[in-house]
């Protein structure tokens, strides 16, 4: 978080520090005292910004197409066809659907972000706060899923986690920059004090899950990040390592539109209930409902 001070908060918005004092008296703009020195949170001062702006009388923001941009996920790309939602999808990866989203190009982005320090840090919800633009969206939760190490039938290389990936110099298939499997594997390594040129990566990039396990089914690659389902779908092991949470990003004013209604009414079917327990490793406690909303 980058808090300005009294003078550079005035500087900002073009306006003379007395003005900001009289603001802060009224309490009409964000801002926070420590040690008795007012401050002001940046992107609180953006989304304050945003949140004002006055447009001319007929003029709205663009409706972004019908598709579900972000990560890619089996249970998900179901779901979008089964409920009869209309929503196509584009999946490239969590940080690219999510700029994707903000730019105005897609009514949804599917993400499953990670810090790189902190593992308790709710990655998706910082990812909304950091955002001002993303003062009038939400954060609606899909689903939590089981994440591991997939490999060959029977584990051969004996891996339990990257340090024996490392170890054994396994070929590791790696997502592109920016997808949420990429981003938790970066995170791992730091955690583990492993640096990446440690690892012996397969030299192209698997664009989805399926593809790293395609890789694997190859004998191009030992070893790759994805989720169970992807594991159990292609008769490869799978070797535990965390939950994540995988959450949609929508605007208020598309929620309640009758595309992302019908999804979220399929969420909470048996329907869904039955195909994520058959595909395995998926958490639905939550599916459908408001995580997050600035």
């Amino acid at each position: 978080m980058r808090l300005l001070t009294t003078a550079e908060v005035a500087d900002y918005l073009r306006i003379k520090e007395r003005k900001v004092y009289e603001m802060v008296s009224e309490a009409a703009i964000p801002c926070t005292k420590v040690m008795g020195k007012w401050l002001f949170p940046k992107d609180q001062i953006d989304r304050w910004l945003l949140e004002n702006l006055v447009r001319p009388d007929g003029m709205t923001p663009a409706d972004p197409m019908p598709i579900v941009g972000g990560s890619h996920d089996p249970l998900l790309e179901w779901a979008l066809r089964e409920s009869q939602s209309g929503l196509a999808t584009l999946p490239e990866g969590s940080e690219s659907g999510l700029r994707r989203f903000v730019a105005g190009e897609l009514v949804a982005a599917a993400i499953h972000l990670h810090a790189l320090d902190d593992e308790a840090l709710d990655a998706n919800v910082e990812a909304m706060k950091a955002e001002a633009t993303l003062y009038d969206a939400v954060l609606i939760g899909f689903a939590r899923r089981e994440v591991g190490l997939l490999t060959a039938p029977g584990n051969p290389l004996g891996l339990r986690d990257l340090h024996d990936v490392a170890k054994q110099r396994a070929r590791l298939a790696v997502r592109p920059e920016g997808a949420g499997a990429q981003l938790l594997l970066l995170s791992l390594l730091h955690r583990a004090q492993l640096p990446l040129d440690r690892m012996s990566l397969i030299s192209q990039p698997s664009p989805t899950g399926a593809d790293v396990a395609q890789a694997i089914r190859a004998g191009r690659a030992d070893c790759g990040i994805a989720i169970r389902a992807v594991a159990n779908a292609a008769g490869l092991d799978f070797v535990p390592i965390l939950w994540e949470r995988f959450d949609l990003v929508v605007r208020q004013r598309h929620y309640f539109r009758p595309q992302l209604q019908a999804l979220v009414r399929f969420l909470l079917s048996d329907a869904m209930a039955a195909r994520a327990a058959e595909l395995g490793g998926y958490d639905l406690n939550g599916a459908g409902e408001v995580r997050f909303a600035p």
